[in-house]
């Protein structure tokens, strides 16, 4: 450990626009964030060694040897220490504040990424994968999901309310990566005027023809099913969408952006 951490050392501003020094090349990732996860162990796999135990795509990970580090707002600093990353990559809204200081604390470089919209989500993953990695081009998935997602957005066709909990009921709201990946597919994220990006609304406001045409259930965070979740709602129709299409942002933005086109 002590001989990677003497190589040569560059700086650079991560989303929150905080110097973050870096050796010449980042070879050992830990990653706290299912998203980049993803991206990671699709476009540098060789390089990711850690990750938390939400992250569940790809599914090889543990058949890879990537060690699991427990969850995002409660990460197992020592695991993560042991695995002698060169960087570990955070979330400004998945990851705490405090546990990003401590492991700063032991030496090790944290980026943390600040992501509340698509075009937001394909820069700041360019710039890790380009700049921090060092990749000389965009990786085959990212190119992909730019010209995916390029272009103004549509007027809405749709009003959605979409709930992320329940028992208090939480729904979203902005400035949120989901809305923004919504609003660009058509739908518009309505609150009944409750701002916050993640407001709570009680079932009988949220199940109103005034407020919206249709309630989205995700399977995240709270896992909805067809026998929990859509029983609540006797006036609005309800669909149940995976949470990773419209939640994650990484190699998800391609098939989220044919799955909700279909829509």
């Amino acid at each position: 450990m002590p001989g990677r951490h003497l190589r040569l050392r560059r700086t650079l501003r991560d989303d929150l626009r905080q110097d973050i020094a870096l050796p010449d090349r980042v070879d050992r990732i830990v990653s706290l964030v299912p998203s980049l996860t993803e991206a990671l162990a699709v476009t540098v796999p060789d390089r990711l060694v850690g990750a938390t135990d939400w992250c569940n795509h790809p599914a090889d990970l543990d058949a890879r040897g990537v060690g699991r580090v427990r969850g995002t707002k409660n990460p197992d600093l020592a695991a993560i220490a042991a695995l002698q990353p060169d960087l570990v990559v955070a979330n400004k809204e998945e990851n705490r504040e405090l546990d990003v200081r401590r492991l700063r604390e032991r030496g090790i470089p944290v980026w943390v990424t600040d992501i509340e919209t698509v075009p937001a989500s394909i820069t700041s993953m360019r710039r890790l994968l380009r700049e921090v990695l060092g990749l000389r081009e965009d990786p085959a998935w990212l190119a992909e999901a730019d010209r995916a997602w390029s272009g103004p957005v549509p007027a809405p066709s749709a009003r959605v309310v979409v709930p992320i909990w329940r028992d208090p009921w939480m729904v979203i709201g902005r400035p949120t990566f989901t809305a923004d990946l919504l609003a660009r597919s058509g739908f518009e994220v309505v609150t009944a005027g409750v701002t916050g990006r993640y407001p709570g609304l009680e079932p009988e406001v949220i199940d109103d023809p005034a407020l919206a045409d249709l309630v989205l259930l995700p399977d995240e965070p709270y896992v909805f099913t067809a026998a929990d979740g859509p029983e609540v709602f006797e006036r609005l129709p309800t669909r149940l969408v995976s949470g990773r299409l419209i939640t994650w942002y990484g190699p998800s933005l391609i098939e989220a952006r044919i799955s909700l086109d279909r829509s």
